[in-house]
């Protein structure tokens, strides 16, 4: 009896044992993943010049540039739109942590700081005032390509179903004038005197409906210029200040903002997010590398500004022995997520090996 109950006291902490061991093997694996893969022609260092991203330069390093944490060693949830690499900086590999730093050589030109200190040569250093440059937030190198998608962060984009039934509405012009543009008066119906006097025009394109529960999900808004309030009334007397494209009677009104940041930071959902791109801007069937595209998920579903999401295309159907076999569906490239309303999302096309096609896939990487 003696023996047996030994027996289960080892075979019960050899098992725990064995439990430990298999959760440290898995932690480790789990870890390796998780790492960044440094690329074979990797340099050691990169100094940043005008027109770089920190997309493009954590690319030069690494083969996934989208594990923004990891690569640059921050914490996603402290630093939510970063500013602190500018053209001149150094940017150097640490090969054996896998991350990318800040340092190395000084800015070419930038000015001596001197010292008091005498040290061991003896010399004693005067130090004298002098302009010393300050980087601007104006020159900090953007996250992905600031003037693609600069256009879409202020306009109206998408326009649900609600706003639209009482948005203002352009419903006269001076002189009657059919087609209005830069410096026109028009007249429009419905205008609130309690959100400024600078709006924005557009006309309602197409309706955008979930491909997978038909929801209708909002109407795409068609930016047509800006206008300034000159008089409020039951018909408020506004002129364009700006046009695009022809404004007409029967064009509406959005209130006009500027509260969208350039810079964000890039970073995969923290759940599992399966979306669907419906839409390509301009009207196009399919897209390459640096085009728009809109996906039908939003802020409700998890969504949010920076979120990197893999593009799949859906596997093809092949015959075997008779019988129709569906493939694995093929990840082909990224998007970057930069605006978000309630149910649609604007993402950025940052990488793709095919043409990015409406109804393609859009998941957590």
């Amino acid at each position: 009896m003696a023996c047996r109950i030994l027996y289960l006291y080892f075979a019960g902490v050899t098992m725990r044992k064995l439990i430990i061991t298999l959760t440290c093997c898995l932690l480790s694996a789990f870890a390796l993943a998780a790492t960044p893969e440094i690329r074979d022609n990797a340099p050691d260092r990169h100094v940043v010049v005008k027109g770089d991203t920190l997309w493009d330069i954590s690319a030069t390093f690494f083969k996934d540039p989208w594990k923004w944490p990891q690569i640059w060693g921050i914490n996603k949830d402290t630093i939510k739109d970063p500013h602190w690499i500018y053209p001149g900086d150094v940017i150097t590999l640490d090969r054996a942590t896998g991350t990318l730093r800040i340092g190395g050589e000084a800015k070419a030109g930038s000015p001596d700081t001197g010292s008091s200190d005498a040290g061991s040569s003896g010399v004693i250093v005067k130090l004298s005032p002098k302009v010393r440059p300050q980087d601007s937030e104006h020159n900090a190198i953007p996250s992905i390509p600031s003037s693609t998608i600069g256009p879409f962060l202020s306009r109206p984009l998408i326009i649900e179903e609600k706003e639209l039934s009482g948005a203002p509405t352009l419903v006269g012009t001076y002189e009657q004038r059919v087609i209005l543009g830069n410096d026109d008066i028009a007249y429009v119906k419905g205008l609130p005197e309690n959100k400024g006097t600078l709006w924005q025009v557009y006309r309602p394109g197409q309706t955008f409906i979930d491909p997978d529960s038909k929801e209708v999900l909002g109407h795409e808004a068609i930016y047509l210029g800006d206008v300034k309030v000159e008089k409020f009334d039951n018909l408020s007397t506004v002129r364009i200040v700006r046009s695009t494209q022809e404004i007409n009677k029967g064009d509406r009104l959005a209130q006009a903002t500027d509260e969208f940041a350039s810079h964000y930071l890039p970073h995969a959902p923290g759940n599992l997010i399966s979306s669907r791109v419906i839409s390509i801007y301009g009207g196009v069937s399919q897209a390459g590398q640096n085009a728009i595209v809109a996906l039908n998920k939003g802020r409700r579903d998890g969504l949010e500004n920076g979120h990197v999401l893999a593009l799949y295309r859906k596997g093809e159907i092949i015959k075997e022995k008779g019988k129709n076999l569906t493939l694995p569906d093929v990840r082909y490239g990224l998007l970057f997520v930069f605006r978000t309303f309630d149910k649609v999302s604007y993402a950025l096309v940052m990488q793709t090996s095919l043409p990015v096609e409406i109804l393609d896939s859009a998941q957590t990487p």
